[in-house]
């Protein structure tokens, strides 16, 4: 436990920590920009130079590891000039705007750039601004790049390759012609990009943001012409209220659909319960396949990051994914189809707007596959941003219930949004449908937590199913390997983000562990706190098969809830 001062204070911390952790030990904010504490040091934008006694040179704190006898000054007068002189190369030389303007800007509410200059007291730059070199990427369906506003960071690099196993990011060029792109420069649209989002969390200055729909969707709320209906996906609702200043995992659902209705949308349905419907047809798949010797493992379908990562990187495996539609796709058809000819409505002014904790969910909606299901999705973001223009006070609106007949919805739709939930939801369903008796222990608590991969075996009968649970393209990887290897599973559930949809890349920033933990743990709650915990027993889902579609895997339900997925070139 070496002795060390930082400031003047003095602290005992083990071997191996950075100067940067230590200070936080004494409360010291050390800024940066190219820091994240679950990527690898880079310690490229040398922000975070700190003065260590008896060394001539500045050193960056955050690829510093302490040594005995240090006595550090993080702020003296040396340090604070030459990080302002740092600061302002940073935003002339790639356009953030000599003014530090930031109305024009998609991330002026998190912006890390802008905290920082509050931080070290900087209005202006005395640098001229570059001018733009770049146009802007719109190439992907899910995600924009704006190079102008880059600043070479890398944490976008990074978290793809070392978090999601991807790497669909490259260092290009040289000095102030240094460039963050693809490969060949491409475009994000035409590479291997799974469109998970987990790069715009990575990004600190919004030169990565979704592809945004609030304005169609604006346009469209404005036409009384059009029937628009919007669906919300479980882990909005305890994601959304950090948006107005409340603590992660804040319960907004009442609130959310009293600000939906104000917004003007004609209904408001919950896809928790096409999540029930998904948990149908997906365990009666998994059930066939047991019984028939249909392909195993059997992997979720759920989770369109996932499946665009499988296209590429394992096209051999698509005879293995479910072929239902995910829950958000599931609504639109259903809503296009039974919801309307229940009501009247012409198909063709009936407008399908999704409010999802997903990027990937935008390139789903597009899909030629199922492009008629979902018209437009908005992000948790997004649909904090239309709240806030629209001026309502939502933490404060009186509660208000989801639309029938798609409000309905168990326990087991909830967690959905959960890593392992999907799984949890589909063996409470599977389990009493093959044994025929009633599951007496609702909770299988080792398919929940943030290992990245989690594996049981689950007695149903005298079969003995094996699962397993990632969260998060790098694990998925791993997964994959080990089922190359041998591994033996019946039913896979992966889901592209860490943390499974809470900490999906449309959710509001920040999202680290520690947000993603609370998010999980209201899910639980809300489930736990259910009378309805089984899909099976929706009601609404034995309603919806009685008039309308039949039987689980019968011919109209598959027409209508299922699809097929495509091998994609790498």
């Amino acid at each position: 436990m070496p002795k060390i001062k930082i400031d003047g204070e003095e602290l005992e911390v083990e071997l191996g920590t950075t100067i940067l952790e230590a200070a936080k030990e004494v409360q010291v904010n050390i800024p940066t920009l190219c820091y994240l504490e679950e990527l690898s040091v880079y310690g490229g934008c040398r922000l975070c130079v700190v003065e260590i006694e008896g060394e001539k040179n500045l050193k960056p704190a955050c690829a510093t590891e302490i040594a005995e006898g240090m006595e550090i000054k993080t702020h003296s007068e040396k340090v604070r000039r030459v990080r302002k002189n740092i600061f302002e190369l940073i935003i002339s030389s790639h356009n953030i705007g000599c003014e530090l303007n930031c109305l024009d800007c998609s991330w002026n509410i998190s912006c890390e750039l802008k905290e920082i200059a509050e931080l070290i007291e900087i209005d202006q730059s005395r640098l001229d601004s570059i001018n733009e070199r770049y146009d802007d990427d719109n190439s992907s369906h899910a995600v924009v790049r704006k190079m102008n506003k880059c600043i070479d960071c890398t944490r976008c690099v990074r978290k793809c390759e070392e978090i999601q196993g991807v790497g669909i990011f490259t260092k290009a060029n040289r000095g102030p012609e240094t460039l963050i792109t693809t490969f060949k420069n491409k475009g994000m649209g035409n590479v291997e990009c799974a469109n998970c989002g987990q790069c715009i969390h990575a990004c600190p200055t919004g030169a990565l943001h979704e592809s945004y729909h609030y304005n169609s969707v604006w346009h469209f709320l404005n036409d009384d012409s059009k029937f628009v209906v919007v669906q919300t996906a479980p882990s909005v609702r305890v994601a959304l209220s950090e948006g107005f200043g409340e603590e992660p995992g804040t319960v907004a659902t009442g609130q959310m659909v009293a600000a939906l209705r104000r917004l003007g949308f004609d209904r408001v349905f919950d896809t928790n319960f096409s999540a029930d419907l998904t948990i149908m047809e997906e365990g009666y798949e998994l059930i066939g396949r047991i019984k028939e010797g249909g392909k195993l493992p059997m992997f979720t379908s759920c989770s369109p990051g996932w499946i665009k990562f499988i296209e590429h990187f394992y096209p051999e495996y698509l005879p293995h994914l479910s072929t239902c539609k995910s829950p958000q796709q599931m609504l639109g058809a259903v809503a296009k189809s039974y919801y309307a000819e229940q009501h009247g409505i012409n198909v063709e002014d009936m407008i399908v707007v999704s409010v999802m904790p997903c990027t990937a969910k935008k390139f789903e909606a597009s899909r030629l596959e199922m492009e008629d299901d979902v018209d437009f999705v908005l992000t948790t973001r997004e649909l904090i941003r239309m709240i806030k223009e629209s001026g309502l006070d939502m933490m404060n609106l009186a509660e208000e219930k989801a639309d029938k007949m798609m409000g309905a919805s168990s326990g087991a739709a909830d967690i959905f949004g959960a890593t392992g939930g999907v799984m949890e939801a589909a063996l409470r369903t599977a389990y009493e449908v093959i044994t025929e008796e009633e599951l007496g222990k609702l909770d299988f608590k080792t398919l929940r937590g943030l290992a990245g991969i989690k594996e049981a075996e689950v007695e149903i009968g005298e079969l003995t199913v094996k699962a397993a649970v990632a969260h998060g393209l790098g694990n998925a990887k791993e997964l994959m390997e080990r089922i190359e290897a041998g591994a033996e599973y019946h039913f896979v559930e992966v889901m592209a983000c860490p943390g499974g949809c809470v900490g999906g890349g449309g959710q509001p920033v920040p999202t680290n562990q520690e947000t993603v933990e609370k998010r999980l743990n209201s899910l639980y709650q809300i489930d736990a706190e259910k009378k309805l915990r089984k899909s099976h027993e929706n009601p609404e889902i034995k309603a919806i098969y009685e008039e309308f579609l039949g039987e689980p895997g019968a011919k109209k339900s598959h027409d209508l809830l299922h699809t097929h997925y495509i091998p994609r070139s790498i």
